[in-house]
């Protein structure tokens, strides 16, 4: 019987050891290794990790290799990895020209094709409509009075009558795509455009802001080159345009510790950058490298030392995914795909964390941002229990935001994002290691692993939708649908990837997955003319709004 005792009491002791050894990282061990990690991936030599680069590729095999260390099982396809593809830019095909009477025009240098273009071909006469322009309200439609235009192509003023650029009353009227579907509607086989504004920002063929083509070639001709166009007759134009979308491959790496537990928790942050800037960054100098210490290399590092804690500490009572996912800055690539392709089964995922800068906790005024909340029942009831002598809490409900637990909210799993702030060198070449405070990510991640703990005899937590909140960086507009779009989609139309409860889409019975075509009258063929759709409403307003659903067509009225 004292045998029976002392073991038992032995037992206990144990448990409390073991249960004060998990609460408390080790900072003189942890700092140094979150150091390591940062430094590495933040260094030039990695070259702002943008997906599909070698920067990305070295930085993967880093993560890898921490993986490896520590004792996780690979989970990807491809051993840790998990491919893949995206458009990463547009380039001009062989087959593009621009013959405009007997004037042969270089490719590139004089003339290019919009991303709006079709891959296609038309000769014959070429016809001025002026700068292409419907606008019932001002009185102007530069195709009244013009006859015979059908099977010609149109050669347009991209700029407006008023030159007043995008403060032009004819702005509302004066998107190319505007223009280029009623040339359409006008007969055009082809469509040139060129400005007779000096100070107009002429456009360039671009993959940033994804966009469907339409149904005919259509041109750009450089300023001065331009002058061959003015022409009060018909003129022979013989035209082609072929874009070909370059290609590239992200990796997701994916570790696993398999406690042969029911279900899973997935703790993930994105490792991708922004390389040399483009139009993510918010620098305006020469190209540069985005080293991105804060974001998200600090995300990164605290995967590795949670994995390598847990693996070491437990708890027991689930089995863990670690995950790097790349090409969150291009639109939660990385985590979209993994959530319509899971290496794991999702309804086994008790629930999601993600890291996403966590390195920049202020030294005044510390405070945590957890957004999230919302999701589960469980997150602020256990957080109640949490000390954090270190830093204040801020929470927000929603399970939606500019970061990958997103895309695992949206499969209707729990999620808590984590962010120790914004600062000064976010997208911009100035985020480096030297910035990084690692007290505050150590207690950052401490914080994290006292919620693991507490949460570890739970069970699998509920899910709950949340409503959907405002951000200050998110774009105004009058209306709201409600949704989430899937921005890996390029084909016709907007996909939802997500619906928000209590929004207009909710309430009409929209669902992800469905496709929208039409917004009232208004044709919409992508992300850029369904944000313009939706600029055409006022809030109590309402709409009938065109999908897909499979193969099937509704129309299904909303109420914004």
């Amino acid at each position: 019987m004292k045998n029976n005792k002392t073991i038992l009491l032995f037992t206990v002791l144990i448990c409390l050891i073991n249960n004060i050894a998990f609460a408390q990282l080790d900072s003189v061990k942890i700092k140094p290794l979150l150091k390591a990690h940062i430094s590495t991936l933040a260094s030039d030599e990695y070259g702002g990790r943008e997906p599909g680069t070698k920067g990305e590729k070295l930085s993967s095999i880093y993560i890898i290799k921490q993986f490896t260390e520590i004792g996780l099982v690979a989970k990807g396809e491809k051993g840790f990895l998990q491919p893949f593809t995206f458009t990463k830019s547009l380039k001009v095909g062989p087959k593009t020209k621009l013959k405009i009477r007997e004037f042969e025009l270089e490719t590139g240098n004089a003339s290019y094709p919009l991303a709006y273009s079709a891959n296609a071909s038309a000769k014959g006469k070429a016809v001025q409509v002026g700068y292409g322009i419907v606008a019932p309200s001002l009185n102007h439609n530069d195709y009244d009075r013009k006859d015979n235009l059908k099977g010609k192509i149109f050669v347009i003023d991209a700029s407006t009558p008023d030159k007043g650029g995008p403060h032009s009353k004819y702005a509302e009227f004066a998107d190319l795509r505007t223009r280029i579907d009623s040339a359409i509607a006008h007969g055009a086989i082809g469509i040139i455009f060129y400005t007779s504004d000096k100070d107009m920002k002429e456009p360039v063929l671009d993959s940033k802001i994804k966009v469907t083509p339409c149904s005919i070639p259509v041109m750009y001709l450089l300023g001065a080159k331009s002058v061959i166009l003015q022409s009060d007759t018909e003129f022979d134009v013989d035209m082609a345009a072929e874009i070909i979308k370059v290609e590239a491959t992200g990796n997701n790496v994916l570790g696993f510790i398999d406690n042969k537990a029911e279900n899973t928790i997935v703790i993930g942050a994105h490792y991708d950058h922004l390389g040399l800037g483009g139009d993510e960054s918010l620098y305006r100098g020469e190209p540069a490298i985005h080293n991105g210490a804060d974001d998200n290399a600090s995300g990164v590092a605290g995967v590795i030392e949670l994995a390598r804690y847990i693996k070491a500490y437990g708890p027991k009572n689930n089995n863990y995914l670690f995950m790097a996912f790349s090409g969150e800055e291009k639109g939660l690539l990385g985590s979209g795909y993994f959530a319509k392709n899971p290496s794991i089964d999702l309804l086994k995922v008790n629930y999601m964390l993600n890291m996403d800068m966590i390195g920049r906790l202020k030294t005044e005024d510390p405070t945590l941002i957890i957004s999230g909340v919302g999701t589960s029942d469980a997150w602020k009831i256990t957080m109640n229990y949490i000390k954090h002598e270190h830093f204040k809490v801020k929470t927000t409900e929603s399970g939606v935001g500019p970061s990958d637990h997103t895309s695992f909210y949206l499969k209707n799993i729990p999620v808590l994002h984590f962010f120790s702030g914004t600062h000064n060198d976010y997208h911009k070449p100035t985020d480096d290691e030297a910035l990084i405070n690692y007290t505050g990510e150590f207690n950052i991640l401490n914080y994290m692993i006292s919620l693991i703990q507490k949460l570890d005899d739970k069970g699998k937590l509920n899910f709950v939708k949340t409503k959907e909140e405002d951000s200050e960086e998110s774009p105004r507009f009058k209306v709201t649908l409600g949704v989430v779009p899937d921005y890996a989609f390029e084909g016709a139309g907007m996909r939802i990837d997500g619906i928000s409860d209590g929004k207009p889409a909710a309430k009409a019975g929209l669902k992800a997955g469905d496709i929208v075509v039409s917004i009232g009258d208004l044709k919409v063929q992508d992300m850029m003319s369904y944000m313009k759709a939706l600029g055409k409403f006022e809030k109590g307003q309402s709409a009938t709004v065109g999908i897909l659903r499979g193969k099937e067509e509704l129309k299904i009225d909303v109420v914004f």
